[in-house]
Protein backbone atom coordinates (compact mmCIF):
# COMPACT_ATOMS: atom_id res chain seq x y z
CA UNK A 1 0.00 0.00 0.00
CA UNK A 2 1.54 3.43 -0.95
CA UNK A 3 2.07 5.97 2.11
CA UNK A 4 0.74 9.82 1.19
CA UNK A 5 3.95 11.99 2.11
CA UNK A 6 3.08 14.17 4.67
CA UNK A 7 3.30 17.84 4.34
CA UNK A 8 6.24 19.99 2.40
CA UNK A 9 8.25 21.26 5.11
CA UNK A 10 12.45 21.49 4.03
CA UNK A 11 15.20 22.77 6.32
CA UNK A 12 16.12 26.08 6.09
CA UNK A 13 18.60 26.79 3.41
CA UNK A 14 20.52 30.37 2.69
CA UNK A 15 21.26 29.58 -0.99
CA UNK A 16 24.43 31.13 -2.09
CA UNK A 17 25.32 29.23 -5.09
CA UNK A 18 24.88 29.75 -8.96
CA UNK A 19 21.59 29.74 -8.77
CA UNK A 20 19.20 29.74 -7.98
CA UNK A 21 19.42 32.68 -4.73
CA UNK A 22 16.96 32.75 -1.96
CA UNK A 23 13.30 34.62 -3.31
CA UNK A 24 12.68 37.94 -1.51
CA UNK A 25 9.85 37.31 1.01
CA UNK A 26 7.51 40.14 -1.24
CA UNK A 27 8.07 37.67 -4.31
CA UNK A 28 6.46 34.90 -2.13
CA UNK A 29 3.88 36.60 -1.56
CA UNK A 30 2.95 37.55 -4.80
CA UNK A 31 3.03 33.98 -5.85
CA UNK A 32 0.04 33.23 -3.34
CA UNK A 33 -2.50 35.97 -5.45
CA UNK A 34 -5.24 33.86 -6.60
CA UNK A 35 -5.18 32.78 -10.06
CA UNK A 36 -6.29 34.07 -13.41
CA UNK A 37 -7.20 33.11 -16.76
CA UNK A 38 -4.23 33.07 -18.29
CA UNK A 39 -6.36 35.71 -20.88
CA UNK A 40 -8.81 37.05 -18.46
CA UNK A 41 -8.55 40.87 -18.90
CA UNK A 42 -6.42 41.22 -15.70
CA UNK A 43 -3.60 38.91 -16.04
CA UNK A 44 -3.19 40.69 -19.74
CA UNK A 45 -2.68 44.41 -18.18
CA UNK A 46 -0.14 42.16 -15.44
CA UNK A 47 1.41 41.19 -18.27
CA UNK A 48 1.96 44.75 -19.84
CA UNK A 49 3.13 45.63 -16.64
CA UNK A 50 5.63 42.89 -16.63
CA UNK A 51 6.82 43.54 -19.59
CA UNK A 52 7.69 47.00 -19.52
CA UNK A 53 9.43 46.65 -16.30
CA UNK A 54 11.59 44.36 -17.85
CA UNK A 55 12.45 46.61 -20.68
CA UNK A 56 13.52 49.18 -17.67
CA UNK A 57 15.97 46.22 -16.11
CA UNK A 58 16.88 45.55 -19.57
CA UNK A 59 17.28 49.53 -20.39
CA UNK A 60 15.71 49.04 -23.76
CA UNK A 61 12.59 50.01 -25.75
CA UNK A 62 12.45 46.75 -27.80
CA UNK A 63 8.68 46.10 -28.21
CA UNK A 64 9.64 42.32 -28.33
CA UNK A 65 10.51 41.95 -24.99
CA UNK A 66 9.22 38.90 -22.80
CA UNK A 67 9.79 36.28 -20.26
CA UNK A 68 9.78 32.88 -22.40
CA UNK A 69 7.82 30.16 -19.97
CA UNK A 70 10.70 27.78 -19.70
CA UNK A 71 14.29 28.13 -17.56
CA UNK A 72 17.54 30.71 -18.63
CA UNK A 73 18.77 27.85 -21.06
CA UNK A 74 15.06 27.77 -22.62
CA UNK A 75 16.10 31.90 -23.09
CA UNK A 76 19.97 30.85 -24.55
CA UNK A 77 17.68 28.11 -27.00
CA UNK A 78 14.83 30.82 -28.29
CA UNK A 79 17.63 33.53 -29.07
CA UNK A 80 19.49 30.64 -31.22
CA UNK A 81 16.78 28.83 -32.97
CA UNK A 82 14.54 32.02 -34.15
CA UNK A 83 17.83 33.61 -35.47
CA UNK A 84 19.61 30.72 -37.02
CA UNK A 85 18.71 28.51 -39.85
CA UNK A 86 20.52 25.55 -41.20
CA UNK A 87 23.90 26.63 -43.28
CA UNK A 88 24.04 30.17 -41.40
CA UNK A 89 27.20 31.18 -40.34
CA UNK A 90 27.89 31.55 -36.17
CA UNK A 91 30.47 32.61 -34.05
CA UNK A 92 30.09 31.67 -30.68
CA UNK A 93 32.83 32.71 -27.50
CA UNK A 94 33.24 30.16 -25.12
CA UNK A 95 35.07 31.35 -21.98
CA UNK A 96 33.58 28.62 -19.98
CA UNK A 97 30.78 25.98 -19.38
CA UNK A 98 27.79 28.26 -20.83
CA UNK A 99 29.16 29.38 -24.02
CA UNK A 100 30.25 25.68 -24.84
CA UNK A 101 26.66 24.96 -24.00
CA UNK A 102 26.00 27.99 -26.71
CA UNK A 103 27.84 26.08 -29.10
CA UNK A 104 26.03 23.24 -29.04
CA UNK A 105 22.56 24.62 -29.35
CA UNK A 106 24.34 26.59 -32.37
CA UNK A 107 25.53 23.38 -33.90
CA UNK A 108 21.71 21.94 -33.44
CA UNK A 109 20.43 24.45 -35.40
CA UNK A 110 22.35 23.22 -38.62
CA UNK A 111 24.59 26.48 -38.30
CA UNK A 112 28.30 26.15 -38.96
CA UNK A 113 29.61 27.15 -35.91
CA UNK A 114 33.38 28.81 -35.33
CA UNK A 115 34.13 28.62 -31.59
CA UNK A 116 36.26 31.68 -30.34
CA UNK A 117 38.26 30.49 -27.29
CA UNK A 118 39.59 31.51 -24.42
CA UNK A 119 41.08 29.76 -21.86
CA UNK A 120 38.84 28.99 -18.73
CA UNK A 121 38.88 32.09 -16.16
CA UNK A 122 39.82 34.64 -18.94
CA UNK A 123 37.77 36.91 -21.24
CA UNK A 124 38.25 37.07 -25.07
CA UNK A 125 40.11 40.22 -26.35
CA UNK A 126 37.86 42.37 -28.91
CA UNK A 127 40.84 42.60 -31.27
CA UNK A 128 39.89 38.82 -31.53
CA UNK A 129 36.59 39.05 -32.18
CA UNK A 130 37.25 41.80 -34.36
CA UNK A 131 39.86 39.55 -36.72
CA UNK A 132 37.40 36.71 -36.08
CA UNK A 133 33.96 38.64 -37.46
CA UNK A 134 35.74 40.18 -40.45
CA UNK A 135 37.43 36.79 -41.55
CA UNK A 136 33.98 34.60 -41.06
CA UNK A 137 30.84 37.13 -41.74
CA UNK A 138 28.71 35.27 -39.31
CA UNK A 139 25.28 35.89 -39.04
CA UNK A 140 25.08 35.70 -35.46
CA UNK A 141 27.55 36.20 -32.74
CA UNK A 142 27.21 34.43 -29.50
CA UNK A 143 28.76 36.24 -25.75
CA UNK A 144 28.77 35.43 -22.26
CA UNK A 145 28.32 38.37 -20.16
CA UNK A 146 28.22 36.75 -17.19
CA UNK A 147 30.22 33.38 -17.06
CA UNK A 148 28.79 31.71 -14.03
CA UNK A 149 31.51 28.57 -14.32
CA UNK A 150 34.51 30.55 -13.57
CA UNK A 151 33.28 34.25 -12.46
CA UNK A 152 34.66 36.10 -15.35
CA UNK A 153 32.51 39.07 -16.46
CA UNK A 154 33.05 40.02 -20.45
CA UNK A 155 33.32 43.23 -21.26
CA UNK A 156 30.57 44.23 -23.73
CA UNK A 157 30.46 48.34 -24.37
CA UNK A 158 31.79 47.61 -27.73
CA UNK A 159 31.03 44.50 -28.94
CA UNK A 160 27.83 45.34 -30.42
CA UNK A 161 28.81 48.21 -32.65
CA UNK A 162 31.82 45.93 -34.17
CA UNK A 163 29.17 43.50 -34.44
CA UNK A 164 26.81 45.99 -36.65
CA UNK A 165 29.77 46.82 -38.71
CA UNK A 166 29.88 43.21 -40.37
CA UNK A 167 26.15 43.07 -40.02
CA UNK A 168 26.42 40.49 -37.40
CA UNK A 169 23.67 39.83 -34.74
CA UNK A 170 24.98 40.13 -31.23
CA UNK A 171 23.41 37.29 -28.96
CA UNK A 172 24.16 37.99 -25.26
CA UNK A 173 23.90 35.55 -22.29
CA UNK A 174 23.11 37.64 -19.58
CA UNK A 175 21.47 34.94 -17.17
CA UNK A 176 24.25 36.10 -14.50
CA UNK A 177 24.28 39.63 -15.25
CA UNK A 178 20.94 41.00 -15.61
CA UNK A 179 19.93 43.49 -12.00
CA UNK A 180 23.36 42.62 -10.72
CA UNK A 181 26.01 44.12 -12.73
CA UNK A 182 25.88 47.22 -15.16
CA UNK A 183 24.16 45.89 -18.57
CA UNK A 184 23.01 48.37 -21.34
CA UNK A 185 21.10 46.93 -24.10
CA UNK A 186 20.24 49.43 -26.33
CA UNK A 187 23.18 51.57 -25.30
CA UNK A 188 25.65 48.39 -26.23
CA UNK A 189 23.70 47.47 -29.71
CA UNK A 190 22.13 44.31 -28.28
CA UNK A 191 20.32 42.29 -30.71
CA UNK A 192 18.94 39.31 -28.37
CA UNK A 193 19.80 39.19 -25.19
CA UNK A 194 18.45 36.59 -22.31
CA UNK A 195 18.19 35.85 -18.85
CA UNK A 196 16.64 33.83 -15.79
CA UNK A 197 14.01 34.86 -12.79
CA UNK A 198 16.06 33.19 -10.29
CA UNK A 199 19.43 34.79 -10.05
CA UNK A 200 19.44 38.69 -9.78
CA UNK A 201 15.67 39.08 -9.85
CA UNK A 202 15.28 37.93 -6.73
CA UNK A 203 12.69 35.47 -7.99
CA UNK A 204 12.23 31.48 -8.00
CA UNK A 205 13.68 29.64 -11.03
CA UNK A 206 10.79 29.03 -14.07
CA UNK A 207 10.57 31.75 -16.48
CA UNK A 208 13.74 33.45 -19.14
CA UNK A 209 13.42 36.91 -19.57
CA UNK A 210 14.18 38.00 -23.46
CA UNK A 211 14.33 40.74 -25.72
CA UNK A 212 14.78 41.16 -29.37
CA UNK A 213 16.03 44.15 -31.10
CA UNK A 214 14.42 45.40 -34.58
CA UNK A 215 17.31 43.93 -36.56
CA UNK A 216 16.94 40.65 -34.44
CA UNK A 217 13.23 40.93 -35.31
CA UNK A 218 13.62 41.33 -39.39
CA UNK A 219 16.06 38.19 -39.44
CA UNK A 220 13.12 35.91 -37.02
CA UNK A 221 10.66 37.83 -40.58
CA UNK A 222 12.94 37.32 -43.24
CA UNK A 223 13.91 33.48 -42.70
CA UNK A 224 13.33 30.68 -45.18
CA UNK A 225 12.26 27.88 -43.16
CA UNK A 226 10.52 27.72 -40.19
CA UNK A 227 11.93 27.91 -36.44
CA UNK A 228 13.01 24.75 -35.36
CA UNK A 229 10.67 24.80 -32.08
CA UNK A 230 6.89 25.43 -31.82
CA UNK A 231 7.11 26.02 -28.98
CA UNK A 232 9.71 28.71 -28.72
CA UNK A 233 8.93 30.38 -31.94
CA UNK A 234 8.93 34.01 -31.50
CA UNK A 235 7.29 34.81 -34.32
CA UNK A 236 4.04 32.95 -32.85
CA UNK A 237 4.50 34.09 -29.12
CA UNK A 238 4.87 37.73 -29.80
CA UNK A 239 1.14 36.86 -30.90
CA UNK A 240 0.35 36.05 -27.26
CA UNK A 241 2.45 38.99 -25.49
CA UNK A 242 1.49 41.68 -28.21
CA UNK A 243 -1.15 43.51 -29.29
CA UNK A 244 -3.48 40.12 -30.53
CA UNK A 245 -3.41 38.38 -27.65
CA UNK A 246 -3.59 34.84 -29.47
CA UNK A 247 -3.43 32.20 -27.34
CA UNK A 248 -0.26 30.36 -27.59
CA UNK A 249 0.19 28.60 -24.72
CA UNK A 250 -1.04 28.64 -20.78
CA UNK A 251 1.35 31.34 -18.81
CA UNK A 252 2.57 29.66 -15.60
CA UNK A 253 0.31 32.68 -13.80
CA UNK A 254 1.84 32.33 -10.69
CA UNK A 255 5.36 32.75 -11.97
CA UNK A 256 4.26 35.67 -13.99
CA UNK A 257 3.03 37.34 -10.75
CA UNK A 258 6.58 36.66 -8.97
CA UNK A 259 8.72 38.33 -11.87
CA UNK A 260 6.10 41.72 -11.86
CA UNK A 261 7.06 41.82 -8.49
CA UNK A 262 10.53 41.08 -8.54
CA UNK A 263 10.96 43.52 -11.02
CA UNK A 264 8.79 46.49 -8.63
CA UNK A 265 11.84 45.85 -6.32
CA UNK A 266 14.47 45.95 -8.64
CA UNK A 267 12.62 49.10 -9.71
CA UNK A 268 12.26 50.63 -6.20
CA UNK A 269 15.59 50.36 -5.49
CA UNK A 270 16.85 51.49 -8.79
CA UNK A 271 19.59 50.11 -10.82
CA UNK A 272 22.25 52.02 -10.29
CA UNK A 273 21.99 51.09 -6.71
CA UNK A 274 21.56 47.67 -6.78
CA UNK A 275 24.65 47.35 -9.13
CA UNK A 276 26.47 49.89 -6.21
CA UNK A 277 25.38 47.05 -3.68
CA UNK A 278 26.55 43.88 -5.69
CA UNK A 279 29.65 46.00 -5.75
CA UNK A 280 30.01 47.06 -2.42
CA UNK A 281 29.32 43.25 -0.95
CA UNK A 282 32.27 41.87 -3.79
CA UNK A 283 34.73 44.11 -2.52
CA UNK A 284 34.08 42.57 1.08
CA UNK A 285 33.47 39.15 0.04
CA UNK A 286 36.75 39.15 -2.09
CA UNK A 287 39.32 40.48 0.33
CA UNK A 288 37.39 37.89 2.87
CA UNK A 289 38.24 35.20 0.46
CA UNK A 290 41.76 36.01 -0.09
CA UNK A 291 42.47 35.81 4.06
CA UNK A 292 41.04 32.90 3.67
CA UNK A 293 43.75 32.10 1.56
CA UNK A 294 40.99 31.02 -1.15
CA UNK A 295 42.35 32.18 -5.37
CA UNK A 296 40.14 33.82 -7.61
CA UNK A 297 39.53 31.39 -11.03
CA UNK A 298 38.89 34.30 -13.18
CA UNK A 299 41.71 36.83 -14.15
CA UNK A 300 42.06 40.18 -11.98
CA UNK A 301 39.94 43.11 -13.15
CA UNK A 302 37.28 40.93 -14.88
CA UNK A 303 36.07 39.46 -12.04
CA UNK A 304 32.23 39.91 -11.52
CA UNK A 305 30.74 41.07 -8.00
CA UNK A 306 27.66 38.75 -7.75
CA UNK A 307 29.76 35.22 -9.05
CA UNK A 308 32.60 34.19 -6.65
CA UNK A 309 34.90 31.24 -8.23
CA UNK A 310 37.55 29.95 -6.18
CA UNK A 311 40.07 27.49 -6.13
CA UNK A 312 39.96 24.79 -3.32
CA UNK A 313 43.23 24.49 -1.22
CA UNK A 314 45.54 21.68 -1.28
CA UNK A 315 44.08 18.63 0.68
CA UNK A 316 40.07 20.34 0.70
CA UNK A 317 37.68 17.69 -0.87
CA UNK A 318 34.97 20.03 -2.93
CA UNK A 319 31.72 17.64 -2.23
CA UNK A 320 32.58 16.83 1.17
CA UNK A 321 33.07 20.33 2.61
CA UNK A 322 30.19 21.36 0.56
CA UNK A 323 27.88 18.77 2.65
CA UNK A 324 29.59 19.96 5.81
CA UNK A 325 28.49 23.71 5.07
CA UNK A 326 25.06 22.62 3.84
CA UNK A 327 24.45 20.28 7.07
CA UNK A 328 25.85 22.29 10.15
CA UNK A 329 25.47 26.04 8.91
CA UNK A 330 22.56 25.78 6.52
CA UNK A 331 24.47 27.15 3.46
CA UNK A 332 24.21 26.41 -0.06
CA UNK A 333 27.58 26.98 -2.27
CA UNK A 334 27.54 25.14 -5.83
CA UNK A 335 31.48 22.93 -6.86
CA UNK A 336 32.77 23.37 -9.79
CA UNK A 337 32.06 22.61 -13.42
CA UNK A 338 33.88 21.43 -16.62
CA UNK A 339 37.48 22.10 -16.40
CA UNK A 340 37.05 23.03 -12.80
CA UNK A 341 34.91 20.47 -11.36
CA UNK A 342 36.34 19.07 -8.13
CA UNK A 343 38.84 22.02 -8.34
CA UNK A 344 36.78 25.03 -7.02
CA UNK A 345 33.59 26.03 -5.39
CA UNK A 346 31.34 29.01 -6.75
CA UNK A 347 29.68 31.43 -4.50
CA UNK A 348 26.64 33.42 -5.51
CA UNK A 349 25.61 36.86 -3.92
CA UNK A 350 22.67 37.88 -5.99
CA UNK A 351 19.79 39.85 -5.68
CA UNK A 352 18.07 39.48 -2.36
CA UNK A 353 20.70 37.89 -1.11
CA UNK A 354 23.35 40.27 -1.65
CA UNK A 355 23.39 41.61 2.13
CA UNK A 356 26.65 42.38 4.49
CA UNK A 357 25.21 39.81 6.59
CA UNK A 358 25.08 36.97 4.07
CA UNK A 359 28.82 37.95 3.28
CA UNK A 360 29.88 37.82 7.15
CA UNK A 361 27.81 34.65 7.87
CA UNK A 362 29.71 32.64 4.99
CA UNK A 363 33.30 33.89 5.80
CA UNK A 364 32.46 32.38 9.17
CA UNK A 365 31.24 29.52 8.40
CA UNK A 366 33.54 28.87 5.16
CA UNK A 367 36.64 29.00 7.79
CA UNK A 368 35.20 26.37 10.26
CA UNK A 369 34.60 24.01 7.14
CA UNK A 370 38.42 25.08 5.96
CA UNK A 371 39.87 24.78 9.65
CA UNK A 372 38.57 21.12 9.66
CA UNK A 373 40.09 20.08 6.32
CA UNK A 374 43.33 21.29 7.54
CA UNK A 375 43.45 24.38 6.29
CA UNK A 376 46.16 26.39 8.22
CA UNK A 377 44.22 29.82 8.78
CA UNK A 378 44.47 32.60 11.30
CA UNK A 379 41.30 32.77 13.22
CA UNK A 380 38.85 35.84 12.32
CA UNK A 381 40.66 36.39 9.30
CA UNK A 382 38.28 36.32 7.00
CA UNK A 383 35.41 38.70 8.85
CA UNK A 384 37.96 40.96 9.80
CA UNK A 385 38.78 41.48 6.23
CA UNK A 386 35.46 42.31 5.36
CA UNK A 387 35.03 44.32 8.18
CA UNK A 388 37.65 46.30 6.94
CA UNK A 389 36.21 46.36 3.23
CA UNK A 390 33.08 47.79 4.58
CA UNK A 391 34.58 50.38 7.01
CA UNK A 392 36.73 51.77 4.05
CA UNK A 393 33.82 51.93 1.61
Amino acid sequence: MSVLPGQLAPSPRLLLGPGPSDAHPRVLTAMTTPLLGHLDPQFLQIMTETQELLRQAFRTQNRLTIPVSATGTAGMETCLVNLLEPGDRAVIGTIGYFGKRMVEIARRTGAEVTVLEAEWGNILDINRIRETLKAVRPKVLGLVHAETSTGALQPMEEVGKLAHETDTLLVVDAVTSLACTPLEVDQWAFDATFSCSQKGLGCPPGLAPVTFSERAIAALKGRKTPVQSWYLDLSLIESYWGGDRAYHHTAPISMIYALREGLRIVQEEGLENRWARHLRNQKALRAGLLALGLQYTAVEGHQMPQLHAVRLPSGVDDVAGRKLLLSEFGIEIGGGLGDLKGKAWRIGMMGYNSEPKNVLLLLAALESVLSRAGVKLTPGAGVAAAESAYAAG
